[in-house]
């Protein structure tokens, strides 16, 4: 009996004594800080960027801001938020995320990275000349931007060159609309088109093609004035363009006869030299 109490009194103890020790165990939590939080959702959201989940790594930085707004990895998370989006070509979410980045960290020090990353999310979604040029003008006003508030930044060299691609893209939007005027004989609309060029893109690969063309359709409705201007810009700018070679058609109608006369003299002459040495 005595044996049966002690055994029992002992088993009694070891389960308390191993129920307070669970208990203690339970009570040691070790919460996590709220920038220990912050840095694991940042990481996460770089382990996923490079995974290729770019959804998911834009929430994990979004995270960022919610778990520690007042952080200075805040509006860098934001800006990252918006890089995943765009790195796969998400450019609404993209340009959204920059959007709010703006609004919300309107002093922050990468502002010319965010408005270069608008840039290129505008840039990035235009095709060619005949599509709308709303995105293309969005484009420019940043490029613009980051050139004339960020001079000194590597972000503006290459908006030098991005603003450059543009005008081109403009100037052949323009040139575009100018020859389907001139495939259906619309003469005005035509040199109204052709006069954008000579005005506003003056320094594009379509400013020659556009001065003879304001030559020939001057001269054709009457102008003749204003197709000589035309013809004077032309030869004093660009002297040795085959555009400025076909002006001289504008005015001498005989012109294209001549050359034919003289390129067939020249090949005769040269013939006949020919034929004395094998004489």
């Amino acid at each position: 009996m005595f044996f049966f109490r002690s055994t029992f009194y002992l088993l009694f103890f070891l389960i308390l004594f191993s129920c307070s020790n669970k208990e203690e165990k339970k009570s040691i939590i070790f919460e996590k800080s709220q920038e220990d939080q912050m840095i694991e959702a940042y990481k996460q959201g770089l382990l996923e960027l490079d995974n290729g989940d770019v959804i998911y790594a834009a929430r994990k930085f979004n995270e960022v801001e919610i778990i520690y707004p007042q952080s200075i990895w805040a509006p860098r998370a934001s800006l990252m938020a918006a890089y995943a989006y765009y790195s796969q070509s998400y450019f609404d979410d993209s340009i959204i995320e920059l959007n709010r980045f703006l609004k919300k960290y309107p002093k922050n020090e990468n502002l010319d990275y965010a408005y270069y990353l608008l840039g290129l999310s505008y840039y990035d979604q235009m095709i060619d000349e005949t599509k709308d040029t709303q995105l293309i003008f969005k484009a420019k006003n940043y490029f613009e931007k980051i050139v004339n508030d960020y001079p000194n930044t590597d972000f503006a060299l290459d908006s030098k060159f991005k603003l450059e691609l543009i005008m081109e893209l403009l100037a052949a939007k323009e040139m575009y609309l100018a020859r389907y005027y001139l495939d259906r004989e619309k003469w005005v609309p035509a040199i109204n088109r052709f006069q954008v060029v000579v005005n506003d893109y003056d320094e594009t690969i379509f400013i020659e093609e556009a001065l003879f063309r304001l030559v020939e359709l001057n001269y054709k409705i009457g102008l003749e004035t204003e197709a000589k201007k035309y013809a004077y810009l032309l030869g004093y700018n660009y002297q040795s363009s085959e555009w400025y070679s076909k002006s001289y058609t504008i005015f001498n109608k005989n012109y294209t006869k001549l050359i034919e006369k003289k390129k067939k003299t020249k090949s005769g002459k040269i013939l006949e030299n020919f034929k004395k040495l094998l004489k």
